[in-house]
């Protein structure tokens, strides 16, 4: 067989091993703690200004929604009422996305504060298992903590994403799930290139990818200019993927970035791949959510009895 026939079969090999892959879900980290307006005006803020991103983003192809919430001045902040602005404003403009939403200590360190948004009962929420070094803070997340906020999630059922930085947060997750506190399947996020944590690399991501229990399911949020290759890298891997302004202000191109310009982005390569986009409730079934609690996010916080949010 000539050189050239092999390398055809082996390509045709390739592209039906994409094609036989999980649809390809796409998470949007629309606002994050640190990028301000300044930084790039195309980054949302308002819950109206959130929830019309949501739209965009939902309609170039992305179903699931990293949220954090600002206060009036813009600053990140846990207000359970600044969660629960952004949660009507997104259900009213897109009713059948997947919310997640954020636990992280860069708005605040209070333990029920970090919890509240759990206990708002989204399909999902960021749960991050370990401790790292970011520019000018400890993200600390203490044993203690993170036992604490596990049982919440286990109380209420709602899905962690664990975020990982390094390798320890795997094995802090696999340690809580012996304990009871995390069902499988676990969902894991790979964040790669943030400064202080582990380097924006293809190796590292194959690595993480391998290091996690069979079954799970994972995605990578690659920080600043590791975004689009390593989201490509998780598309041929079987991964999934998160981009967003959270984690990248600039295209490609250097020109600045907007999320629903970063999904449009995402979506092209998986299609010249072959890989085709989960809808929502495609997604729903990767993730093992239940369909049932699609909207819990919309009535009261555990663990009370549900009441309308006001």
């Amino acid at each position: 067989m000539s050189g050239n026939r092999r390398r055809a079969l082996a390509g045709a090999d390739s592209l039906q091993k994409v094609k036989q892959m999980e649809k390809l879900i796409i998470t949007v980290a629309l606002t994050g703690n640190v990028p301000t307006r300044q930084m790039n005006p195309n980054l949302p803020v308002t819950a109206e200004q959130i929830a019309a991103d949501v739209r965009r983003c939902r309609d170039a192809g992305a179903v699931l929604f990293h949220v954090h919430a600002r206060d009036a001045d813009q600053k990140p902040t846990l207000d359970i009422d600044a969660y629960k602005a952004n949660v009507r404003a997104i259900k009213a403009a897109a009713p059948e996305v997947i919310l997640q939403l954020s636990t992280g200590a860069r708005a605040g360190r209070n333990w029920e504060d970090r919890a509240g948004p759990v206990r708002l009962l989204p399909e999902m929420g960021s749960f991050t298992t370990g401790s790292n070094n970011l520019p000018g803070i400890v993200y600390e997340n203490s044993p203690q903590f993170i036992e604490f906020l596990a049982g919440v999630y286990r109380e209420t059922s709602v899905k962690p994403e664990i975020e990982v930085f390094e390798t320890g947060m795997i094995a802090n997750a696999l340690h809580l799930q012996k304990k009871g506190f995390l069902q499988a399947p676990l969902h894991f996020d790979f964040v790669l290139g943030a400064p202080g944590a582990m380097p924006g690399t293809i190796k590292n991501l194959l690595f993480l990818s391998e290091s996690i229990p069979a079954g799970s399911t994972w995605t990578v949020a690659g920080i600043g200019k590791s975004e689009i290759p390593l989201s490509t890298a998780a598309i041929v891997m079987g991964g999934h993927v998160r981009v967003g302004l959270e984690d990248n202000l600039f295209m490609p191109d250097g020109s600045p970035a907007a999320n629903p310009l970063l999904v449009e982005k995402i979506v092209k390569i998986s299609r010249e791949i072959g890989r085709d986009i989960a809808s929502a409730d495609e997604a729903r079934s990767i993730l093992c959510l239940d369909p049932a609690n699609k909207d819990r996010v919309l009535f009261g916080v555990a663990p009370q009895p549900p009441q309308a949010l006001p």
